[in-house]
């Protein structure tokens, strides 16, 4: 079983101009559509962003997945003490050791570590600040041909991405429908 990459977050006032695209509920919506259309056949790996890791915890709840065979959770310890809650709730974090006093340099430890897994075979980037245009060309550079998907209608940074990168032009940038947007782009190709 492979994994699937899921780079998300919902943008906040102050961090750039990300939140003036994002539309929360939307991103809410679209990462359930990906757990929902992927959990059955490759796991998803994330780095536990504090908007994101709740909301997996409760998919993975209402589908009723196994946990450990479903997702991986990367975790800087740089934020230990401050982990969401639902942290504990998974048997199968992967934390990254801190740089002390250096948070750029710790994000980057952990991303490296997630992104370098031989396992993963295609990723999705659903709003997001710049965090998620990070973890896109770190992708990009150990995945050069794998199935990449910023979802657009969310807004945020993937919004960004899909627009500049040429993935996505017109009306496609407000395509709703994540269902059929996974299965189209991302399924039938892993």
């Amino acid at each position: 079983m492979g994994a699937i990459f899921l780079s998300a977050s919902i943008p906040v006032v102050g961090r750039g101009s990300y939140y003036e695209t994002a539309d929360p509920f939307l991103i809410q919506c679209a990462v359930r559509e990906l757990a929902i259309a992927t959990l059955r056949r490759h796991k998803i790996v994330w780095g536990g962003h504090p908007a994101i890791t709740p909301m997996i915890w409760s998919i993975c709840e209402d589908l009723g997945v196994d946990y450990a065979s479903s997702v991986i959770l990367y975790q800087s310890r740089f934020f230990e003490g401050r982990y969401p809650e639902e942290n504990q709730l998974f048997d199968n974090v992967i934390y990254t050791d801190a740089v002390p006093g250096n948070l750029a340099a710790s994000l980057k430890a952990m991303r490296e570590a997630m992104l370098s897994r031989d396992d993963l075979v295609g990723a999705v980037f659903i709003g997001g600040m710049d965090g998620v245009e990070v973890e896109y060309e770190i992708f990009k550079r150990f995945h050069p041909d794998t199935v990449i998907l910023p979802v657009a209608a969310p807004g945020g940074a993937a919004l960004n991405l899909a627009r500049d990168k040429g993935y996505f032009s017109g009306r496609e940038l407000e395509d709703i429908d994540f269902a059929t947007l996974f299965n189209r782009y991302l399924l039938v190709t892993v």
